[in-house]
C-alpha cells in the first residue's frame, strides 16, 4: 500500500513537472486563441444565430400545420348543442380541428427574405474570418515581442559575461600596477549597469508573455511559457509586386470588402421585400373540424296506435270528414353517444382561398420603401469608404514592410560594423592601447546594435505577414 502511494505521489508529480514544462509554439498559441477568444466565439455565434435566420425564411416557403382542442364547462343559459335552444343547463363541450394553409403568393416576400438570409449568413462568416485573421495576427505580434525580448535578454547576457571576463584581467593588470584603477572603476560601473538591464530585460520577458497570456486567456502567468525558437524571414517575393497589384489582389480576397459588398445586397434585397408589400396577398386553406358534448341528447319516437282527427263536414248530406294519422313522435332524452362516436358523427371538412389587398396603410409602405433606398445608398457609401480604408491599410502596410526591411538590411550593416569596432577596441584595450571607457563605449555600441537587428527583423516578419494577409493568404498558409 506504501508503495502504491509513493508511486502515486511520484506520478503526480512528473505530471505537474512535465505541465510546468510546457512550452508553447506560435502555431498551437493561434490555435488556442481561435478557439478560445471570446470575440472569436462572438462571432461564431453570429454565424449559427444567421443560420438560424436562414431556416426561418425556409419555413416561411413550407405550408403550415395547426392542431387545437378545446374542453369547456358551461353553466347556466347556453344553448343546447344538440337542438340548439337556448336552456339553463350545467354541460361539458369538447372540440377540436386541424388546420393546414400556405401561402400562394405575398410579392415574392418570402423568397425575398431567403436571399437575404442567405447573405446574412454570408456576411456572418466574413466576419468571423476578419475577426480569426485579426486574433492570428495579434497573436503573432504578441509572440515575437517575447522572442524579441528573450532573445534581448540573450543578447545582454552575452555582452555581460565579456565584461565579467574583461573585469576580472582588469582587476588583476590593476593589482600589478600595469593598469590605473580608473579603469576598473569604469569596467565595475559597466557591469552594474549591464545587471540592471538585464533585470530589465528580463521584466519585459515576463510583462510580454503576461501580455500574449492575457490575449490567449490563459490565467496560469507562472507557468506559461513559448518555446524559442529563432523564426526565419520568409514570404519576401511578395514585395515583387507593385502596391497596386497588391491593392486589386485585397480587395478581391479581404473580407472588409467582402463585408461590405454583403451588407449591400442585403439592403438591396430590403428594398425587394417591402416593394412586396404594394402586392396582393394569395392563401389557401383546409380545416378539418369535429366536437362531442357531455350533455344528453333529444330523441323522438312514435307511439303505437293512430288518432282520428274531424276535419269537417259534408254541407250536402251533413256527413262529418275524418283523417287519420299516426300519433306524432314524442321527444325523449337520451344519454350521450360514445366519445369516438360523435367525433366522427360531428366532423366536417371546410377549404378555400384567402385573398388581402392592399390599397391604403397610410403610406406606411411606401415610406419603407424609401427607407430602405436610404439604406442601400448608406450600403454603397460604407462599401466605397471600406475600398478607400483598405487601399490606404494596405499602401501603409507596403510602405512599414518595405521601410523595415530596408531598417532591418541596415541593421545588418550596422551590426558587422559595430563588431569589427568592438573587435579592434578589444585588441587595443588588450594591450593597453585604449582606456576601459572607450572600450566600454565600443561594446555598449555593439550590442545595441544586435539588439537592433533582433527588433527589426521580428518588425520586418510581422509586418510581411501583415502584407501578406492583404494578399490573400490563408492564416493557415503563414510561414513563419
Amino acid at each position: 500500500m506504501k508503495k502504491f502511494r509513493l508511486f502515486t505521489i511520484l506520478l503526480f508529480i512528473g505530471f505537474i513537472a512535465n505541465a510546468q514544462e510546457k512550452k508553447w509554439t506560435l502555431q498551437e498559441c493561434v490555435e488556442y486563441a481561435l478557439e478560445h477568444n471570446i470575440s472569436v466565439k462572438q462571432s461564431e455565434l453570429d454565424v449559427e444565430a444567421a443560420e438560424i435566420d436562414k431556416l426561418d425564411a425556409i419555413g416561411n416557403l413550407l405550408p403550415g400545420l395547426n392542431g387545437n382542442a378545446s374542453n369547456s364547462w358551461n353553466t347556466g343559459l347556453t344553448q343546447n348543442v344538440t337542438t340548439g335552444v337556448l336552456q339553463n343547463q350545467t354541460t361539458r363541450n369538447f372540440s377540436a380541428g386541424v388546420t393546414a394553409s400556405i401561402t400562394l403568393f405575398d410579392g415574392l416576400r418570402n423568397y425575398k427574405q431567403l436571399q437575404r438570409a442567405k447573405m446574412s449568413k454570408l456576411a456572418a462568416q466574413y466576419s468571423l474570418d476578419k475577426m480569426e485573421d485579426d486574433i492570428t495576427l495579434s497573436v503573432a505580434n504578441s509572440y515575437l515581442q517575447v522572442l524579441f525580448a528573450k532573445q534581448d535578454l540573450e543578447v545582454l547576457k552575452s555582452q555581460n559575461e565579456v565584461t565579467l571576463e574583461q573585469l576580472d584581467r582588469t582587476k588583476q593588470l590593476v593589482d600589478a600596477g600595469s593598469l590605473p584603477r580608473g579603469d576598473l572603476l569604469e569596467i565595475q560601473a559597466t557591469n552594474a549597469d549591464e545587471k540592471q538591464r538585464i533585470i530589465i530585460a528580463q521584466n519585459n520577458i515576463r510583462i510580454s508573455l503576461i501580455s500574449l497570456a492575457q490575449t490567449l486567456l490563459i490565467k496560469d502567468y507562472e507557468n506559461f511559457d513559448i518555446v524559442e525558437d529563432d523564426y526565419d524571414i520568409f514570404g519576401t517575393e511578395i514585395l515583387d509586386n507593385s502596391v497596386y497589384d497588391i491593392i486589386e489582389r485585397a480587395k478581391e480576397e479581404r473580407s472588409e470588402i467582402r463585408i461590405a459588398e454583403a451588407n449591400k445586397e442585403i439592403a438591396e434585397q430590403n428594398v425587394e421585400i417591402a416593394r412586396g408589400a404594394y402586392l396582393p396577398t394569395l392563401g389557401a386553406f383546409v380545416n378539418y373540424n369535429t366536437r362531442e358534448t357531455g350533455a344528453n341528447r333529444i330523441d323522438y319516437i312514435n307511439p303505437p296506435g293512430t288518432t282520428i282527427t274531424e276535419i269537417g263536414y259534408v254541407e250536402s248530406t251533413g256527413e262529418t270528414v275524418v283523417t287519420e294519422s299516426q300519433n306524432p313522435a314524442v321527444p325523449i332524452s337520451l344519454p350521450p353517444r360514445p366519445f369516438i362516436d360523435q367525433l366522427w358523427l360531428n366532423d366536417g371538412i371546410s377549404y378555400g382561398f384567402q385573398l388581402s389587398v392592399p390599397i391604403f396603410n397610410g403610406f406606411a409602405t411606401r415610406n419603407q420603401v424609401k427607407r430602405s433606398k436610404v439604406n442601400v445608398r448608406r450600403a454603397e457609401y460604407q462599401l466605397e469608404q471600406a475600398e478607400l480604408d483598405l487601399e490606404a491599410n494596405v499602401y501603409q502596410a507596403y510602405v512599414d514592410a518595405t521601410g523595415a526591411f530596408e531598417a532591418y538590411e541596415a541593421a545588418l550593416v550596422a551590426e558587422e560594423s559595430q563588431q569589427q569596432a568592438y573587435e579592434y577596441a578589444t585588441e587595443r584595450f588588450d594591450v593597453g592601447l585604449t582606456n576601459a571607457f572607450d572600450f566600454s563605449q565600443s561594446k555598449v555600441r555593439y550590442e545595441n546594435a544586435q539588439r537592433e537587428v533582433i527588433r527589426t527583423k521580428y518588425d520586418y516578419i510581422f509586418k510581411l505577414k501583415v502584407l501578406e494577409l492583404y494578399f490573400g493568404v490563408p492564416v493557415a498558409n503563414l510561414r513563419f
